[in-house]
């Protein structure tokens, strides 16, 4: 017994001995949402590379602190250029391209850096930053907790020319859990080019020539039909009983001409700006899939068909605008020749589709199942999808208030039904004109006309 309460004895003094001791420096977690600010600016032979990062995104730096935590601004030089050395310019990837030679810019040359204030604004142009930067220094008896401090960094590199071509890949998204740069290039001759960057985007162009900016976009296009389910199951909704070439022409351009429209519109500002129109959108495309399924059921003609697709395509263009917005940065000086170029790589992807579908759905009907119930049964497939789809996203869009439009919204909703009419009219015109043709020289196909 005596035995047993000495251990607890001991137990309990080791307890408060631990308890006692000074705590070790805690963890430093990954913090959600960093943003970080950063400009580029070449000059002559150099070019210049600011950064401005919270402090607590730069782990494994020891940094001097005093009293319960403070940032120990006297002896935190060393510590500042190590966290700007390991976590800045060891990640980011400056290139220069001249005369059709291109090479990764480096090393740098780390000019100064410092402790700022999460108050701070100096870093809301390249001039006021680049003075902050050579002005005074935070005074060294501030109390300021490490955890609320700024990192800014001045880098210079050593470049052929101002007039060369450079981009950038930044590798900064180990910062945080998500993390954004809002990155400033400022060229020697022509405009400020803005970009906002989430995770790591790769290599960007920070001032694109134009073949650059169409093959980006192409790539792009292409991609973005390849990787949307909803447009991959519209476009075998539209081919599944019209599989022959001149049925397809007639479907897939007016589906085409009418996507071109909204996306370009849409680019330019013309579409509408409210917080739910593209919940509606999205409600509206599922709804398309969905009548498509419908109508290969109940049966559907060629003449019937490509109208109805036209005005499907309106609503797909207003999505695909959507899902390019955030890429049109990367155009430069190229906007209309960037929405081109994605249409383009939207339409190579189409193209790809079908080439696949068309055989695919041929090779099916003729040695599985019949034309007709194979028709049915794949459309009820994709019906079912899509009318989940509409319910889950009719909630969605249930949840927005409908505020009363004003004058500009008012305007605007009569330029799209004047455009709407006058695109229906030509579309009436042209049905008319189709008839006529079927009329007089009937095609022999697997589906009605």
């Amino acid at each position: 017994m005596l035995d047993a309460g000495k251990i607890l004895v001991n137990t309990l003094t080791l307890a408060a001995l631990v308890l006692a001791l000074p705590p070790r420096a805690e963890a430093h977690d990954i913090p959600a949402d960093v943003m970080v600010s950063a400009f580029v600016r070449p000059e002559g032979q150099r070019l210049r590379l600011l950064v401005r990062v919270p402090l607590k995104a730069m782990r494994e730096v020891d940094y001097p602190r005093r009293g319960p935590g403070f940032l120990d601004l006297a002896r935190a030089d060393a510590a500042l250029k190590n966290a700007a050395a390991l976590w800045i310019s060891g990640s980011v990837e400056l290139y220069e391209e001249l005369d059709g030679n291109e090479a990764r810019l480096g090393p740098p040359r780390l000019v100064d850096a410092r402790v700022s204030l999460e108050s701070d604004k100096s870093f809301a142009s390249y001039e006021r930053a680049l003075a902050h930067l050579a002005g005074a220094r935070l005074p060294n008896e501030l109390e300021l907790y490490w955890e609320q401090g700024m990192l800014d960094a001045l880098f210079e590199y050593p470049i052929a020319s101002d007039r060369a071509d450079f981009s950038i890949r930044p590798r900064l998204e180990r910062l945080g859990l998500r993390t954004t740069v809002a990155l400033r290039f400022l060229p020697a001759e022509g405009v400020v080019r803005a970009f906002e960057f989430h995770g790591d985007p790769w290599r960007v162009r920070l001032d694109p020539r134009w073949l650059q900016a169409a093959w980006l976009f192409v790539e792009k296009g292409f991609l973005h039909i390849l990787e949307g389910a909803d447009h991959l199951l519209f476009l075998l909704c539209l081919v599944v009983p019209f599989r022959r070439l001149g049925q397809l022409v007639w479907i897939v351009t007016s589906f085409t001409v009418a996507h071109s429209i909204t996306l370009i519109a849409s680019a330019y500002d013309l579409g509408p700006g409210a917080l739910w129109f593209p919940p509606l959108i999205e409600t509206l495309i599922a709804i398309s899939i969905l009548y498509m399924a419908i109508e290969n059921v109940l049966g559907s003609s060629v003449a019937r068909r490509w109208i109805v697709t036209f005005g499907f395509g309106l609503v797909h263009g207003f999505a695909f605008s959507y899902a390019l917005r955030e890429s049109l940065q990367f155009a430069g000086s190229h906007l209309l020749i960037s929405l081109l170029s994605f249409n383009i790589g939207i339409e190579l992807g189409q193209l790809l589709v079908l080439a696949l579908l068309v055989p695919a759905l041929e090779l099916l009907f003729r040695f599985v199942l019949a034309e007709r119930i194979g028709t049915i049964v794949i459309s009820l497939f994709v019906g079912h999808t899509a009318w989940h789809w509409m319910t889950e996203r009719a909630e969605r869009l249930g949840r927005f208030s409908w505020p009363s439009p004003d004058a500009s919204q008012l305007a605007s909703a009569v330029r799209w039904l004047m455009l709407i009419l006058i695109l229906g009219g030509l579309a009436w015109v042209a049905r008319g004109a189709l008839r006529r043709r079927y009329r007089k020289d009937p095609p022999q196909s697997p589906g009605k006309v």
